[in-house]
């Protein structure tokens, strides 16, 4: 999920001062001087083979344009409130297969149900059977969707500008998952602001609307004799041999009983600054999520159950390769996983003036949780200021982890397990993200807007590729106007 919230750490580069003016009365400079606005845009995309849809194989390409506007606002000299809107629209040739049959047998038009229109609205096409392939994304309604956020952060300074405390609500919502989320910390600083604590917190209490796939959202909704009802009407079901058969009956599978997931989080941040030159900084988090932490659509196949299918039967010998062009696998059941996960992240920056033209920024962290996983970060950067107004900088990161002990890739589980997942976000992989950015920035705002001066832009791309063959390309562009 796409939550951004406006922590206390945007104020961390503001400093304060106070000066003697000649009746004797004490001068306090504002926080912020005047009204800032923020307009960014992302865009993302990816492509892989191991979708969690369709139980561990198939693609993952996804396409995701994302927009925000920040806007923050000083209330009087020690206040600013932020607002954050974004909204996030994606393509998504995964989620597509939630529904991956491109047209209908008998069944045609089905019936009223809002979850139908969402996951077994098939194409009405009576004269072809229904087909679909984990390789290909489905003309199903899943295919697209959009996240809409806000988030509104107040936050409040003394009037020695040593103490920072803060204040945010957030609200998101997609087709099937809303969030609401509230929250807040404090910072001190001390030794003339070359030392600072901070403290936060957040709580996010979520909740599901769950979108099963089409074929056990059909078993749920009729019963045992699914098959001969609704979309599936008229429908041949294929065995491993491509023979016509009525034995596919996934009763592994129950309905979702609690839809609710809420999220705690708590962090420690000290930063310090050692040198005219070096600084460095650290934090600590605890994370507790519960409830339903496992994704309603995510299919399970087993390896100790049939295999069963529906669509053109001479692709089934070929159904883990591309080629496969026409035919889909029956789920046994969804993944399951825990309702409470615990987690434990601890991280450090450095960052070194180099010189007048150079600077090295790092990071690491290391992650930990009780699913198994266990996670390193290392994130280096090197601004290069070219100019008085332009800065370039190129960026490198590299991420490794562990499989959590539900993860079992495609087709591996067995139906005696408690819990079970093939989503390869779960499992052991290595990844190395390259990139680079550049930074105009203009400290007269020569250019402007209505009454809004243009401070700086930033745009910044990165390639990733992880070790089991999933790549995506991030490009954004920051554009930050002050108002005159």
């Amino acid at each position: 999920m796409k939550i951004k919230i406006m922590s206390l750490f945007l104020l961390l580069g503001l400093k304060a001062f106070s000066q003697e003016v000649a009746d004797g009365t004490e001068f306090k400079k504002r926080v912020l001087e005047s009204t800032e606005v923020d307009f960014l845009l992302s865009y993302y995309n990816q492509d892989g083979s191991k979708s969690a849809v369709s139980g561990g194989i198939g693609s993952e390409k996804l396409t995701d344009i994302a927009t925000n506007i920040v806007i923050a606002m000083p209330l009087n000299d020690d206040s600013i409130l932020t607002v954050d809107l974004g909204i996030s629209a994606y393509s998504s040739a995964s989620s597509s297969n939630i529904n991956p049959f491109n047209a209908t047998g008998a069944s045609g038009g089905g019936d009223d149900d809002d979850h139908d229109d969402r996951v077994g609205a098939f194409a009405a096409a009576p004269a072809t059977a229904p087909y679909g392939t984990p390789w290909q994304a489905s003309s199903g309604a899943s295919k697209n969707d959009e996240l809409s956020s806000v988030t509104v952060n107040y936050a409040h300074s003394s009037d020695s500008r040593n103490f920072i405390w803060n204040a945010d609500v957030s609200f998101s919502n997609e087709y099937d998952y809303t969030s609401v989320g509230f929250g807040g910390g404090i910072a001190q600083l001390f030794n003339d602001k070359n030392t600072e604590i901070s403290l936060k917190a957040n709580v996010y209490l979520d909740q599901w609307r769950p979108i099963y796939p089409t074929e056990l959202h059909e078993y749920s909704k009729y019963g045992s004799d699914f098959l001969n009802q609704g979309y599936f009407a008229g429908v041949s079901v294929l065995d491993q041999n491509g023979q016509a058969t009525g034995d596919y009956l996934p009763s592994a599978f129950e309905t979702i009983a609690s839809v609710n997931r809420n999220s705690y989080s708590a962090s420690v941040g000290l930063s310090q600054v050692l040198s005219k030159k070096l600084q460095v900084s650290v934090f600590f988090d605890v994370l507790q999520q519960q409830g339903l932490l496992s994704t309603p659509y995510h299919r399970i196949y087993f390896a100790d159950k049939a295999n069963y299918y529906i669509g053109q039967a001479e692709y089934i010998p070929n159904y883990e390769s591309e080629s496969n062009a026409g035919v889909y696998k029956l789920a046994d059941d969804i993944e399951r996983l825990p309702d409470s996960r615990f987690k434990l992240p601890i991280g450090a920056r450095l960052n070194y003036y180099i010189n007048e033209r150079f600077v090295l920024r790092t990071y690491y962290r290391y992650y930990s949780d009780n699913w198994d996983i266990q996670s390193h970060t290392a994130n280096i950067e090197l601004p290069i200021k070219v100019s008085d107004r332009f800065t370039v900088f190129p960026m490198y990161r590299f991420y490794t982890q562990t499989q959590s002990k539900y993860f079992a890739p495609y087709e591996t589980h067995l139906s005696t397990e408690k819990y079970y997942t093939s989503d390869p976000d779960l499992a052991t992989f290595d990844s190395n993200q390259y990139g680079f950015g550049v930074n105009y920035t203009d400290i007269f705002t020569g250019a402007k807007i209505w009454k809004f001066g243009l401070k700086h832009v930033d745009f910044r791309f990165n390639h990733y590729q992880r070790s089991d063959n999933l790549t995506a390309n991030i490009a954004t562009i920051g554009f930050k106007f002050v108002m005159q």
